[in-house]
């Protein structure tokens, strides 16, 4: 049996440029993968806002998940029935793996006050501040700043002080990831879990096996990685490649959006354009 390739990204610092958030770099492969009819499915840290501005922009009309594995967004009409497990929200499926917003800034506000002059919270950022610190346009921090599951902190305290924190919130039930910039608090869900599932969903529409391939740069991708049949990992300008479990993954040489193109066009694209016994098959749906 062959098996169909789902392409899993993440966004800040993978898809998009750490610095200047151009994805110029990958757009011959994009369209490449749209003429194939292989979806690139955004698992990101970035939010619903977000995202739907970026879908349209990139060219992309996947579903995507969004805030760290929290909720995925399927455009209603994608798969010939609605998955189980979600309900209807505007132009979207919805499914969701976590409790909303408010329940972690409550938990921040009435259990962490030791730690309240060591982090910035998005909730208290303004859009201008948000600006200065990310070097997003001003359009694009609004759409930042309009978060429904996870909130991003900016740590400002020191790394000992910071994993005390991390420990203290997970004991009381939170899930912390180390992002490129952000320290997020979220639910038990992650990119790994959500893309598991989408995963099942696309294998019932295809009735066939798929084969996940997953890129990403940072800490915050790692259960996305660690879950993947095939786990690419995009080279940073600001760390190092963080440590996984898996043995086998596979590395760029070039960062960002150069290395995602780079990656997928040695992983995926080149085996299309090879007359080989491929058992992914690189088809249209």
């Amino acid at each position: 049996m062959t098996s169909r390739p789902l392409i899993f990204t993440d966004i800040d610092g993978t898809l998009l440029d750490h610095f200047d958030y151009s994805f110029n770099h990958a757009i011959d492969v994009i369209e490449a993968l749209n003429e194939r009819h292989i979806p690139i499915i955004a698992n990101t840290s970035k939010t619903f806002a977000e995202m739907e501005k970026l879908q349209q922009t990139i060219g992309i009309n996947s579903p995507f998940i969004s805030e760290n594995g929290a909720v995925v967004y399927i455009p209603i009409g994608y798969f010939s029935e609605q998955p189980q497990g979600t309900f209807e929200q505007g132009y979207y499926w919805v499914k969701e793996f976590c409790p909303p917003r408010q329940h972690w800034l409550d938990l921040l506000s009435q259990q962490a006050v030791e730690f309240e002059d060591e982090y910035i919270g998005f909730s208290s950022f303004s859009v201008e501040e948000l600006c200065e610190v990310t070097d997003l346009a001003p359009d694009k921090a609004r759409l930042a700043l309009v978060r429904h599951y996870s909130e991003p902190l900016l740590w400002q305290g020191d790394e000992k002080r910071k994993q005390e924190f991390i420990d203290y919130m997970t004991a009381l039930g939170a899930h912390m990831l180390q992002g490129g910039r952000f320290l997020h608090i979220g639910g038990e869900s992650d990119k790994g879990k959500a893309m598991n599932w989408l995963a099942q969903v696309y294998a019932k529409q295809y009735q066939s096996a798929v084969t996940t391939i997953a890129l990403g740069d940072s800490g915050n991708d790692s259960a996305m990685l660690e879950a993947a049949d095939i786990a690419i990992q995009i080279k940073s300008p600001t760390h190092e490649f963080p440590v996984l479990r898996k043995k086998q993954t596979i590395k760029s040489q070039e960062c960002g959006p150069k290395g995602w193109a780079e990656c997928i066009t040695a992983t995926l694209l080149t085996q299309s354009q090879a007359n080989t016994s491929n058992p992914i098959s690189l088809g249209g749906v």
